[in-house]
C-alpha cells in the first residue's frame, strides 16, 4: 500500500480526530452549520488605500490571532456591518 504524505494541517486533524476531538452531528445541525458559512460566502471584491502604519498594525493583530490580514480585516469589516 502507498503511504500518502499529509501535510502539517493534515496531520494535525488527523490528531485530532484519532483523539476524538470531533463529534457528529444530526443532519439537521449540519444544513444550519452548511447555511450559515454559505450566508458569509465572500462574493465581492474590495480595493481600498489605507495608512501603511495602520496596515501594519493590522498584520500584527492578525498574526496574533493566527489569521491571515486579510481575513481580519473581513471580519472586522463583519461585525461593523451587523452591528
Amino acid at each position: 500500500m502507498r503511504k500518502i504524505k499529509l501535510t502539517k494541517q493534515e496531520k494535525s486533524i488527523e490528531d485530532a480526530l484519532l483523539r476524538g476531538e470531533y463529534v457528529s452531528v444530526s443532519r439537521e445541525r449540519f444544513a444550519e452549520i452548511a447555511a450559515a458559512l454559505e450566508a458569509r460566502k465572500k462574493d465581492a471584491v474590495l480595493n481600498i488605500r489605507v495608512n501603511s502604519y495602520d496596515l501594519e498594525n493590522i498584520k500584527q493583530k492578525a498574526h496574533k490571532l493566527g489569521v491571515k490580514y486579510q481575513t481580519f480585516i473581513s471580519e472586522v469589516l463583519h461585525k461593523v456591518a451587523e452591528a
